[in-house]
């Protein structure tokens, strides 16, 4: 793989996955039992915006950062204050959490996490990046292998985190739904979140109905466009797809999705929307 997240962290992209990932993991520890994190694509963990030519930080996590928060959603606000708190422990004020860094400190004494990746260097700069956490692991391997390994876990909880690079898109995509059939036939409970580019409208809106038969879960799908989204440039918009989400996960995100879109708009023609798969493929 060719594939290094270091130039993208904290777009506009790694933003939506990060509030939607934070919210996530406190929905699930509001129960007092412990849960497995388990993440297929984890990137080495943490990443230094200083100094990257074509830096898209500034138009994601920068900009939303710029921005007074204070009467936004608790959403945004908890994930605003996250990276400046880490910020302020790795005395680094252009330091970036990805999502593994963002679990380490968010999970508590009786859960756990494994973090797959498969570029070695990628895998002992995450050994570093969450050195000091408990109950942590990180394995050198194809996630997408190993996640059958992983289920069901002992905890019987679990949220599962898929985020491949989608390098060659189709492949990735379609990697993406044989593994959420296969985590399901394992452990049907488990909370799935999966991350995917909008590319172009006519391609995601065909893999989201091809996996609508697939998945009997209930399944939202949270999306977050900044581009016109059958345009060609780059990535156009950000996609959540969460199987078994947690009690009133799709309420909220109406209420901050919107307000997060609104921070980071660069036009009239980006948009978010909340909904449920099946409603998709109706």
């Amino acid at each position: 793989m060719k594939y290094r997240h270091s130039f993208h962290a904290g777009n506009f992209a790694d933003v939506h996955k990060h509030v939607t990932l934070l919210a996530l993991l406190t929905s699930l520890k509001r129960k007092d039992k412990g849960f497995a994190y388990l993440e297929t694509h984890a990137g080495r963990g943490m990443y230094d915006l200083s100094g990257h030519p074509g830096d898209e930080s500034a138009a994601g996590v920068g900009r939303l950062l710029a921005t007074d928060t204070s009467a936004s959603s608790d959403e945004l606000r908890a994930y605003s204050t996250l990276i400046a708190g880490i910020r302020k422990q790795r005395k680094n004020p252009r330091v970036y959490p990805g999502s593994p860094l963002i679990a380490a400190h968010e999970l508590r004494a009786g859960d756990r996490a494994i973090f797959c990746e498969i570029i070695p260097p990628e895998a002992h700069a995450l050994e570093r990046a969450i050195e000091g956490h408990r109950n942590l692991r990180v394995e050198l391997g194809d996630g997408f292998e190993r996640l059958r390994a992983w289920l069901p876990p002992a905890e019987r909880r679990a949220l599962i985190f898929i985020d491949p690079p989608y390098e060659q898109t189709r492949n990735d995509f379609d990697r993406v739904g044989v593994a959420i059939g296969d985590a399901l036939k394992r452990f049907a409970t488990g909370v799935i979140a999966i991350w995917y580019p909008i590319k172009e409208e006519r391609e995601t809106a065909s893999w989201l109905t091809s996996l609508a038969s697939g998945i009997q879960r209930e399944t939202i799908v949270s999306e977050l466009w900044l581009y016109p989204r059958d345009s060609r440039v780059a990535l156009n918009g950000s996609g959540m797809l969460i199987v078994n989400p947690p009690y009133l996960l799709a309420e909220r995100m109406a209420v901050w999705l919107p307000q997060l879109q609104a921070r980071l708009a660069v036009g009239s023609s980006g948009g978010s929307s909340v909904r449920t798969l099946l409603q998709q493929s109706a």
